[in-house]
């Protein structure tokens, strides 16, 4: 809050994105006017093939990392009929989202700096496609979402789809969230050719925010300790930057390549719910760092505040983390979380891409962890290295959690699995379309 005890922007902006709905809107709105964005693409078929393709049109920092949108909303829809999908339903679905790309750039200039207007992606799960006779082609991996540790008992999603929005501008995100859901008309000075009531059904909604200062100004819920404030240059509660470059998969990587989906890619959501109370009061600075990256990096002090010192690659090769993971489990008794991570390569190169974002959800400090991967496989192999059971055999230091990355400080409450198609088939698709 200011010195007068009245909530900043930035804190009003994320309390209206939590809260949603017509009247978030309109008190986010009249507080700030709303940004001044030019309109989105008159040549619709100049965007890109495929949904996730995001990377260029962020911001990147001095280092090449990409800089990811700062408020998002995670959409869970159920389609509203029995049976599958009609020829009506779909191309009504399809003009609501054209509508979105229509109104709002992907991104703009602003002040010599680029800002996201609204990228977005639509994801089907495999209870949407039970409901159709044929099977989803051979290309495809999509099972059914699963606990995937000993120590986890997660709820399973089964919702039939889910549109993941993201902008640098909170107002974007709940209007585009209204007007899918049919309570807004026009964005941006673009009339909804459509909307998705009747379509769909909302079943839930998740939302957060990931940048610096967003966390330090966003602490005042259950499971932040008071002890010791969030530093004011966290973009995450953990107190640590990821998404270095070379520590994410390139959007070509987790394409699908060849099938009827080819150029789309799979979405693994989960809901976390993190126990920054642990982390911030039970370790030390030292600590933390040596369990959030590798112990190399607390005994040589190589983290400077977020780790923007890291540079695009977090140091992991070069300090030659993932070889040392079993020497460090035996004669430190602690493995890092990117350490573990990092052994999930392929050909030397990472296989999921991170695009995961904090929360308040529900009033309490959470993490919505969105990857994008080629195969759920994927995900679930680097799921198994970051839990690092074979490394727990090691040592009896690490216990079945502690000292074991950040496993101890993260409990996953929900998990779901999505087919992102290419954009030609975003909307209401077949498990086998021609």
């Amino acid at each position: 809050m200011d010195d007068t005890g009245r909530l900043t922007r930035r804190q009003f902006a994320k309390a209206a994105v939590a809260i949603g709905g017509a009247s978030a809107l309109s008190a986010c709105l009249d507080r700030s006017g709303g940004p001044d964005l030019p309109q989105g693409s008159d040549d619709l078929a100049a965007l890109p093939d495929r949904q996730h393709a995001w990377n260029e049109f962020l911001a990147t920092d001095d280092h090449g990392n990409d800089v990811a949108p700062r408020h998002h909303v995670l959409l869970f829809l159920d389609y509203a009929s029995e049976g599958s999908p009609t020829d009506d339903d779909r191309e009504t679905a399809e003009s609501a989202f054209e509508s979105l790309e229509r109104a709002y750039p992907r991104s703009h200039d602003s002040d010599g700096e680029t800002r996201v207007g609204l990228v977005f992606t639509v994801g089907y799960s495999p209870a949407y496609f039970e409901r159709f006779d044929a099977d989803l082609p051979g290309s495809v991996d999509l099972p059914e979402p699963k606990a995937l540790a000993s120590f986890e008992n997660p709820d399973l999603d089964a919702q039939d789809a889910v549109v993941h929005l993201a902008s640098d501008y909170p107002e974007v995100v709940l209007a585009a969230e209204e007007a899918l859901l049919g309570d807004q008309s026009e964005l941006n000075g673009v009339e909804m050719a459509a909307d998705l009531s009747g379509i769909f059904e909302r079943a839930e909604r998740r939302t957060g925010f990931v940048g610096d200062g967003l966390p330090a100004e966003n602490q005042d819920v259950r499971g932040v300790p008071d002890s010791e404030p969030i530093s004011e240059d966290a973009p995450l509660y953990m107190g640590f930057k990821s998404g270095f470059r070379k520590s994410q998969a390139t959007e070509e990587r987790v394409t699908i390549q060849g099938g009827p989906f080819a150029g789309g890619t799979t979405l693994h959501a989960s809901r976390i719910r993190l126990q920054l109370r642990q982390w911030y009061e039970q370790d030390s600075r030292s600590q933390r760092v040596g369990k959030m990256f590798c112990p190399v990096h607390a005994d040589e002090n190589l983290v400077e505040g977020a780790g923007d010192n890291l540079g695009d690659t977090a140091l992991m090769d070069e300090k030659g983390c993932p070889a040392h993971a079993s020497d460090d489990a035996r004669t430190k008794g602690m493995v890092g979380h990117s350490q573990k991570s990092a052994r999930a390569r392929e050909d030397g190169s990472p296989i999921i891409l991170r695009r995961d974002f904090d929360s308040t959800d529900d009033g309490e400090a959470g993490l919505h962890f969105v990857a994008l991967q080629r195969e759920i496989s994927d995900f679930v192999a680097t799921r198994e290295a970051m839990n690092g059971e074979d490394l727990a055999e090691e040592s009896a230091a690490l216990g079945q959690k502690n000292n074991n990355g950040i496993l101890q400080y993260m409990d996953v409450l929900r998990r779901g699995n999505f087919l992102v198609p290419p954009r030609d088939l975003r909307t209401l698709p077949e498990p086998n379309p021609e």
